[in-house]
């Protein structure tokens, strides 16, 4: 980040504060109508310390969910580019040039490898750049074949067989993550389509019955209530399908 965890920490409340306030003064809005104003105040004086609070630990997760994306996107070219670096040290390249030449030909896993190119050309290790890296890098794959590299060249021996069988592991291991992903589709596909396509269709026709007999009033706020709540459950489904496929670039 471009500044300290201490300013982070202040930003992230500021942020929740004015988040919190467009929340109420939103909800102030649509409920003036149909609410009376007593109602209204004392939604907002219990609503918006709890929104307050809500939204400060939401944002301040921001740059775990960040590590995550990058984890994820570097995830998706890491067999790639450890099989081009196979490629490139059994053609006869130098270590250096072939993490050159990863760094120019991947977009997201050669960004972490053009900084070791950077600090080994203003005077730093190749190993100790290496190293350095490892400790930055968010994915564990990348990890492990940044460790194998610098081992290689800290004993002195040959890097292809190692860091081939690094990839090889690898690649099984998005052989099993595949798999679990296609067993988990099917349960989730069951519960979307009871929980978010045939409970509310039914749902809403047993209540619009239910109020016609029983002489209640539905009014527009409580479509939209109903509504959103609709919308917020397609959300999550959405972000929980999301989040189990597994970062692999086939």
């Amino acid at each position: 980040m471009e500044f300290s965890s201490e300013e982070f920490v202040k930003r992230t409340i500021h942020t929740a504060f004015m988040m919190s306030f467009m929340v109420m003064l939103i909800v102030f809005g649509f409920a003036s109508a149909y609410v009376e104003k007593k109602v209204i105040w004392l939604v907002v004086l219990i609503g918006f310390p709890i929104s307050v609070v809500c939204m400060f630990f939401y944002f301040l997760q921001m740059p775990t969910i960040k590590i995550m994306k990058l984890r994820k996107s570097v995830n998706k070219e890491i067999v790639f580019a450890g099989r081009f670096l196979i490629v490139e040290l059994e053609s006869g390249v130098s270590v250096f040039s072939a993490l050159k030449n990863i760094s120019k030909n991947f977009e997201v896993v050669g960004a972490y490898f053009q900084e070791i190119v950077e600090k080994v050309s203003v005077g730093t290790t190749l190993e100790g750049a290496i190293n350095e890296a490892v400790d930055q890098v968010p994915s564990e794959a990348l990890r492990r074949i940044l460790w194998q590299i610098a081992n290689s060249i800290q004993t002195g021996s040959n890097i292809v067989s190692p860091l081939a069988n690094v990839v090889e592991t690898l690649v099984r291991e998005q052989q099993i993550e595949v798999a679990e992903y296609g067993r988990k589709l099917n349960p989730l596909a069951m519960f979307y389509m009871l929980i978010a396509v045939i409970l509310p269709t039914l749902g809403i026709t047993l209540l619009t019955i239910m109020t016609l007999f029983m002489g209640i009033n539905l009014t527009l706020l409580h479509l939209m209530v109903i509504l959103g709540l609709l919308g917020f459950m397609q959300f999550m489904f959405l972000a929980i399908i999301n989040s189990s496929r597994p970062a692999i670039e086939l």
